[in-house]
């Protein structure tokens, strides 16, 4: 994470640059601004030279709060200007799907981010491709994977064994509970991606790869965060010498970047190391390869280093866009369920009509054929994403031509960040939008579905969304059957209350809370611990990553 130093050595390395920029490109900002009809959406007023600079949130203050103000003050759609970059803030949903479903065309495109995406090396993921043949190709492919609930079914067994895994590790450390939920989805995408074993051993060993993507995934939510880094308002900051103050950003982006590309090339080197001696799990990767090996043997090199260019960073992208929102919003059902015990008690006695209790609960774990019979469950799942998504801005979107909507002119290149969050909790839509209750999505007059709105809009829409709807089921299901989640209690028996709390960034999660988990009863206890006979955990593929030379 940029220290204090690091912001202030940029900040005055910077502030004369700033100005530099104003004076050369106002103009020019000017003069793409022109050309359609009407103004730009309301907003507050800028101020000479840094234009709205100042009313960008505040270092650490969650993002969507202070966008959500926007809405009472000017509107459901506003807009605010910083160094001739146009930014569009949208508070309602009606306006998100007409603008990024109905006129995608126009909308898919992604802003380009000097730092997080050129330094750093995000661009080459699906999530920050601008909108390209490279995009699409990376999208059909993935989507031939697991883009459809009949692709994913294949991988039940798969989402299955993990969850019940999971159950183990959970039950011997507690303590560690964001620590487990990230290996079940490390678990699952490697295997899926790159035929990838992950360290099964519940007993204090972590798996490598999984840590590397996790490190990965933490500087992605810095790198990417706009406003975050001067260089993506000033880019020629990225041309300086080293030794010139306010440039250590770029030995930051050095180290981050390297980061992300062992990421990429560490499995994908895995999996062309067990193509070779014939062994390995089939995968994404692998199946793709040989498809790869097959067609493109006679085609030119840039054409074959192309395809594989694709292969490989697709693959990357299935974790990176992926685990970490799973991770989130599975701790997430763990704090909805220790700060709501009335909508615990009413999930767990739902899960037990359909698994049958003798009296000591579940009588068995769940499979995905009991998801029908479990409408609250469901709920539940759907009220997880609601309540605090995941992403509360999601992904930034960029105009590719000039629009006029509502009478409110949209450049082209305008950057447009939808508030999910304030979607998710807007009075007009949700009765107590602020309480977890999952009945709001049941009875004759449920209210308004918002579980695709996690996913994204149109042509961003998050190929994996199937995957991670079913992990999230299996998960919290699972949970449901065997396990009892309550508040902890201090060393003096008193209650302690959980911190609801959610970090700021692209992807935000809960702040660490404490609860109480154990087995709900000595039958469930027997059932957790047969998973260990069922699926015992077996030696991972760390050892090859860890032999494989990737530069």
């Amino acid at each position: 994470m940029p220290s204090l130093l690091l912001v202030a050595d940029i900040l005055l390395g910077g502030i004369g640059l700033f100005l530099v920029k104003h004076l050369f490109f106002s103009n020019k900002s000017k003069a793409n601004a022109k050309g359609a009809a009407g103004s730009l959406p309301p907003g507050p007023t800028p101020r000479p030279l840094i234009g709205n600079l100042l009313d960008l949130p505040p270092a650490g203050q969650q993002e969507w709060i202070h966008w959500a103000k926007h809405k009472a003050l000017y509107g459901p759609l506003s807009s605010i200007t910083v160094f001739g970059q146009h930014i569009v803030i949208i508070n309602d949903a009606q306006i998100a799907f007409d603008l990024f479903e109905k006129r995608s065309a126009i909308y898919s495109d992604r802003p380009t981010l000097v730092f997080g995406g050129e330094m750093c090396g995000w661009e080459n993921t699906l999530a920050m491709q601008h909108y390209s043949p490279r995009f699409r190709a990376y999208r059909k492919n993935i989507y031939q994977l697991m883009g459809s609930k009949n692709a994913i079914n294949k991988f039940n067994p798969l989402i299955e064994e993990e969850t019940r895994r999971t159950l183990i590790r959970i039950v011997e450390d507690p303590q560690q509970l964001m620590g487990h939920i990230r290996t079940q989805a490390g678990a699952i995408i490697l295997k899926m991606s790159h035929g990838y074993s992950i360290e099964r051993s519940y007993r204090g060993a972590r798996d490598p790869l999984v840590d590397l993507a996790d490190e990965a995934l933490v500087q992605f939510s810095l790198a990417a965060t706009p406003g975050a880094w001067l260089v993506d308002v000033i880019p020629i900051l990225r041309s300086l010498p080293s030794w010139i103050p306010g440039t250590a950003f770029q030995r930051t982006a050095f180290r981050w970047k390297r980061t992300l590309m062992e990421l990429a090339e560490k499995p994908h080197a895995f999996v062309k190391a067990q193509m070779s001696q014939h062994a390995g799990t089939p995968s994404y990767t692998s199946l793709l390869l040989e498809s790869f090996n097959k067609d493109f043997a006679d085609q030119p090199q840039e054409v074959r280093d192309e395809e594989e260019y694709v292969i490989k960073w697709s693959a990357a992208s299935m974790y990176s866009g992926g685990a970490d929102t799973t991770v989130s919003a599975n701790y997430s059902f763990f704090l909805a369920m220790t700060m709501y015990p009335e909508v615990f008690a009413k999930a767990q006695a739902e899960v037990d009509s359909v698994l049958g209790n003798s009296g000591e609960g579940a009588e068995r774990l769940p499979t995905f054929e009991d998801r029908p019979r479990m409408p609250y469950v469901e709920a539940l799942l759907k009220e997880v994403l609601r309540w605090n998504p995941v992403g509360p801005m999601g992904l930034p979107h960029v105009t590719t031509e000039d629009d006029v909507y509502m009478g409110y002119k949209i450049p082209k290149g305008a950057i447009l960040q939808a508030n999910i969050w304030q979607f998710t909790h807007d009075p007009e839509a949700f009765h107590d939008p602020f309480v977890f209750k999952p009945e709001r999505f049941l009875g004759d007059k449920p209210e308004f579905d918002t579980h695709g709105l996690s996913f994204g809009f149109g042509r961003r829409i998050c190929p994996g969304k199937e995957l991670a709807d079913a992990s999230m089921f299996m998960f919290i299901a699972t949970c449901l059957a065997v396990l009892d989640i309550r508040k902890a209690r201090d060393d003096n028996g008193q209650v302690v209350e959980p911190v609801y709390q959610y970090t700021p960034g692209i992807i935000s999660h809960p702040m660490e809370f404490k609860c109480s988990i154990r087995p709900r009863s000595e039958r469930a206890a027997a059932i957790i611990k047969h998973v260990e006979d069922e699926h015992p955990f077996a030696k991972s593929d760390a050892d090859a990553i860890a032999q494989l030379k990737w530069e």
